[in-house]
């Protein structure tokens, strides 16, 4: 169960800094109150994720796995540029998260 929260934390988080975007500047209304929701959502089901995993191990998780996928889309859909050194940041973004998890961090 703590693995389905935690995926439902990333994409919380993932939807509200997309939001985040369109808000410019929160200058948008509706843009805006999707940004504070996603957040708001985020971080409740992160901190229901912790009740059964580890801090270290969940928060590794989020933050890894929402950094990859916000580069991503913002490459596919918002038209960031797609480099080589960008494609191995995400690359080792997510091989830190497998090693902190590898190593022990749960």
């Amino acid at each position: 169960m703590g693995y389905g929260l935690l995926a439902a934390a990333i994409a919380a988080e993932v939807a509200g800094t997309t939001a985040m975007k369109y808000s410019e500047g929160f200058t948008r209304l509706w843009p805006s109150i999707a940004t504070v929701a996603g957040y708001l959502l985020a971080f409740t089901l992160l901190a229901q994720t912790l009740k059964t995993m580890q801090v270290g191990t969940a928060y590794a998780i989020w933050a890894g796995v929402g950094t990859a996928a916000v580069a991503v889309i913002g490459m596919l859909f918002l038209g960031e540029g797609v480099g080589l050194a960008k494609l191995a940041g995400i690359a080792l973004v997510i091989a830190g998260v497998v090693l902190l998890n590898l190593g022990g961090a749960h």
